[in-house]
């Protein structure tokens, strides 16, 4: 229990401290939308220049770094999407925001110095009850070293449907995706279409992308559940809820090194 408290109240800092790092007022929750729409997107337009994001694919997306540094970096919609709940991300005409931020995981490799292999990296986007920007992205990072370790563990059990993950300290749903790329498999879409319930109440979802090595090749292992909201993550989770996904990623690529800590970033 005492485990579970410190990790919440760490998870619970980092999201708060999020509300500082790209806007000048701390409930200025619209700044990733500004910075994309008023700036990424115009510059690229007439300039052929990015800045201040480091890619963008008109008229989908672009990629920012994250300001606190690290290997750490956003996809984020251009058009205006709130986030997980959103209807556009179930939208058979919208990008597969997450099979473009797993395209744009090379950006990882200018920080850390090489490309990582598929089984460090991971994507999550948080719950509309834990984030702190109404605008979707999408977090692109390492993930920890223990969920990792789990994840291996867990791959030869995992199906193509919703189960729970066999592991007491990371109790999500997970399923896994075969194949080098997402291509056409949307996570908001096997996370609406797959788990009861869901579709009517995405906006308490966070979701997880990792990359694996499954015992047939290459794919994928995404996570799924429902979270606190942030005003309650310093107290005990009530059963069946899981931590932001957030919380799962590490910035300092600590996995890429063999040192097993576990890290809570924005």
């Amino acid at each position: 229990m005492h485990s579970s408290r410190t990790q919440a109240a760490l998870a619970l800092v980092a999201l708060a401290a999020a509300s500082f790092t790209f806007g000048t007022q701390p409930d200025d929750r619209d700044a990733l939308r500004q910075i994309v729409q008023q700036q990424c997107m115009p510059h690229w337009s007439e300039h052929h220049d990015p800045t201040p994001c480091v890619r963008v694919v008109s008229p989908d997306y672009a990629v920012l770094a994250d300001r606190k540094g690290g290997a750490h970096f956003l996809l984020i919609a251009a058009r205006s999407v709130t986030g997980i709940e959103d209807p556009a991300v179930l939208d058979p005409g919208s990008p597969n925001y997450f099979d473009a931020a797993w395209q744009a995981r090379d950006r990882l490799a200018t920080v850390v110095g090489h490309p990582l292999p598929r089984d460090a990296v991971g994507l999550a986007i948080n719950s509309a009850r834990a984030r702190t920007q109404d605008q979707l992205h999408i977090h692109i990072e390492c993930l920890q070293p223990r969920l990792r370790q789990a994840l291996r563990a867990a791959a030869a059990q995992l199906g193509d449907h919703w189960a729970r993950l066999p592991s007491a300290e990371f109790p999500y749903l997970a399923l896994r995706i075969r194949g080098e790329q997402l291509g056409s498999l949307n996570p908001f879409v096997l996370l609406a279409d797959g788990e009861p319930g869901a579709r009517q109440d995405m906006a308490a979802y966070t979701i997880v992308v990792a990359g694996a090595s499954l015992p047939e090749g290459p794919g994928f292992i995404v996570l799924a559940g429902r979270t606190p909201r942030r005003e309650a993550l310093l107290l005990p989770r009530p059963e069946g809820l899981v931590a932001p996904g957030e919380t799962l990623l590490d910035s300092t690529c600590a996995v890429d090194t063999g040192v097993d800590i576990v890290t809570f970033q924005r």
